[in-house]
């Protein structure tokens, strides 16, 4: 790292800093990769694609402090404020001085896309890695005058700054042993990996990877690992959790799918990019400001599907790979895995296996690749994070004949997790009678409630819905926040024919669970397996609202987890 010299593009480094205090988990972990990687890549393997960390200028903690005390924000009780209310309060202070000049000199060589992205002290730990948790606001950064890119700039550093007192970050909190005054944030301003096309900005391929696969199908092993590749911006996959997922090992073997109609109702049907043309509504408060949601059809006008995506013949009722026929397009990436078109998959599992044998942990990455329009390469590959996971390796040992029997609440072989629990002696669960999609939202808020109860006694609880948990998308699952779940210390997904979504391994709410090391049962509605709602409803209420309920058991659960296999058993 170099001190910021008022240069960005033409900097004689890629990593500079403004302040002198830490630059907060993730950029530190962009800069170890950054040596990782120069001291092991052999370019040489790889031709024609070009690995590198995103051109950076990080504003350090110490900064974020002197914001908030010359602003006299420690004087507001922040805690008891909307979001909204928060944002507006930071959008209202100035920065500190020393870092006006600084920053209004980087803006004005710069008229590009910026993405501006939290780097907190307690960012990326291994255990708590507060994973998706602040907000990062990426800007087109292309008027005309310095003045309205400075002013976005600031907007959007202070819209991070503020987003460490958000709901999401406070509820984060409370299923932590830390407590808010412990954080301190730095911000990253840094390009933006992609390619303009008309008015919009964005990669060709987003693309999280592990090092371990917490679900392997197949011939898949758990330390083959899993990658996760969409068009657009990563926030398809991080946050939404739909993408082309596939073991590194076995490029050409497609998921697990019960028809091709089934299989295209779970592939990428949009993508998101940064909105190059006017912004239609000024709002310096929404993370999503300067972005846009678009069909896929946009992108094949533009020509962008052409290594990524696969047709679906009707007449055949086969997938063929590339863009010849007028079918229906499958995002499958199937140009490049299965045809070998650009050795992308190559490249990852490199990265993977040099990053893991650097850091002697399993890791997550996330990048973002650009492709040449014509022949596929060149291609650049940027490296935007990089994350520890957490795999325990306890042994535990299911017998088959546990995994049924008048004794067993729920069973599965699809379990995220490893070891014996013997501690749980609460359960909220969502009713099934009474759940209907529709409602989700109304449904995370009264598990919120629940929650508090059980926190309020400091006690854990078993966790089971429908659908996929922390989903986005209220359709494809209930929408719950970490603090609105903060004291389960296990969750059950059941599945429903109209709610049949698999669990995306690449998502920020995925990475936080596998992290708190909380045991993830997914029970399909197909599967052999059923769950014992008759008993459920027999035990004792303790509080109940209109679609879930809290009950107490007489005596403890007992939840084991066998993470080499996948199964799990929950024992009355």
């Amino acid at each position: 790292m170099g001190t910021f010299e008022r240069k960005f593009f033409n900097a004689s480094t890629d990593f500079t800093t403004i302040g002198s205090g830490s630059l907060g988990g993730k950029a530190n972990g962009l800069v170890r990769i950054s040596k990782i990687l120069e001291q092991n890549l052999i370019p040489k393997k790889f031709p024609g694609i070009h690995v590198s960390i995103p051109r950076m200028t990080v504003i350090t903690t110490d900064l974020f402090d002197d914001f908030i005390h010359m602003n006299n924000l420690q004087d507001i009780d922040l805690q008891d404020l909307p979001d909204d209310r928060i944002a507006h309060t930071f959008q209202n202070t100035n920065l500190p001085p020393r870092i006006v000049g600084d920053l209004y000199a980087l803006i004005s060589q710069v008229k590009s896309p910026l993405a501006i992205r939290s780097s907190s002290l307690l960012e990326d730990a291994l255990y708590e890695p507060f994973a998706g948790i602040y907000e990062t606001k990426m800007t087109p950064n292309n008027q005309f005058d310095t003045e309205t890119r400075f002013a976005k700039l600031v907007e959007a550093i202070k819209f991070v700054y503020s987003s460490v007192y958000f709901q999401k970050a406070r509820d984060y909190f409370k299923a932590t042993d830390h407590c808010l005054e412990e954080e301190k944030m730095a911000v990253i301003i840094q390009e933006v990996v992609g390619q303009r096309y008309g008015d919009r900005y964005f990669p060709d391929i987003a693309g999280v990877a592990r090092s371990y696969n917490f679900y392997p199908v197949g011939h898949a092993r758990p330390e083959d690992g899993i990658v996760n590749l969409a068009l657009g911006l990563g926030k398809s996959i991080v946050d939404e959790g739909i993408a082309w997922s596939y073991s590194p090992a076995y490029p050409r073997a497609n998921p697990p799918y019960n028809s091709i109609n089934d299989l295209m109702k779970q592939t990428q049907r949009h993508f998101w990019c940064i909105n190059m043309a006017k912004i239609p509504v000024y709002d310096p408060i929404r993370e999503t400001e300067y972005l846009l949601k678009l069909d896929l059809t946009e992108a094949e006008r533009d020509n962008n599907l052409k290594f990524i995506a696969s047709t679906y013949d009707p007449e055949s009722d086969r997938i063929y790979p590339g863009l010849a026929g007028k079918g229906p397009r499958i995002l499958n990436f199937s140009p490049i895995l299965q045809m070998g078109q650009i050795p992308l998959n190559e490249l990852i599992q490199e990265l993977l296996r040099i990053a893991e044998e650097a850091i002697k942990k399993p890791v997550e990455i996330e990048f973002a690749v650009t492709l040449d329009s014509k022949k596929g390469l060149p291609a650049r590959f940027g490296f935007l994070q990089i994350r520890p996971m957490v795999v325990s390796h306890e042994k535990v040992e299911i017998h088959p004949d546990e995994m049924e029997g008048e004794d067993v609440l729920v069973a599965s072989e699809n379990v995220l997790g490893n070891g014996i629990n013997k501690n749980i002696q609460n359960i909220i669960f969502v009713k099934p009678q009474k759940f209907e999609a529709r409602f989700t939202r109304e449904i995370a808020q009264q598990i919120e409630t629940l929650n508090g109860i059980a926190a309020s006694a400091n006690q854990h609880y078993l966790l089971i819905g429908f659908g996929r948990w922390g989903s986005s998308d209220p359709w494809l699952g209930i929408p719950a926040t970490w603090g609105q779940i903060s004291h389960a210390g296990v969750i059950v997904e059941s599945t429903l024919q109209e709610m049949n979504v698999d669990l995306s391994q690449g998502s920020h709410f995925f990475h936080n669970l596998s992290s708190f090391q909380i045991s993830y049962f997914s029970v399909k509605y197909t599967g052999k397996y059923k769950i014992d709602w008759d008993w459920l409803n027999a035990q004792k209420v303790v509080e109940e609202t209109d679609f879930v309920k809290l009950v107490k058991l007489s005596r403890p659960l007992t939840v084991k987890v066998d993470g080499r296999t996948g199964k799990g058993v929950i024992k009355k």
